[in-house]
């Protein structure tokens, strides 16, 4: 077997969270026992020089920093990446982009006649 067949997959999820768009990358994830949430471990951070700090993945490393396991919502998932190594951790004001909110109405309204 060759070293890239052993190495481990590495993911990027791409979620909405209050208005951004955030970007990380983890080792795991699987469909929670959680019903509608996505279940992600291991987050990957990086080591990165220390002269230049990206104020973003720094926020997110402190966001996570105790954290065994998030627990993401689906329907706030705009996609998940298997890619080949990890990048930076990022976060993006989703004002302006195109992503869109899954429709949360699925019944059509009924009338207060009937």
């Amino acid at each position: 077997m060759s070293s890239k067949e052993k190495q481990e997959p590495t993911y990027r999820i791409v979620y909405q969270q209050q208005g951004d768009v955030v970007e990380i990358y983890a080792r795991y994830i699987y469909q929670s026992d959680l019903h509608g949430f996505i279940e992600v471990e291991q987050l990957l951070f990086g080591e990165r020089s220390s002269l230049v700090v990206d104020p973003d993945a720094e926020k997110l490393k402190l966001t996570f920093a105790d954290v065994k396991r998030t627990f993401i919502p689906m329907h706030a998932i705009v996609r998940i990446d298997e890619v080949e190594k990890e990048g930076s951790p990022k976060i993006s004001k989703g004002e302006g982009s195109n992503i869109s909110h899954f429709p949360t109405r699925f019944l059509p309204p009924r009338d207060e006649d009937e």
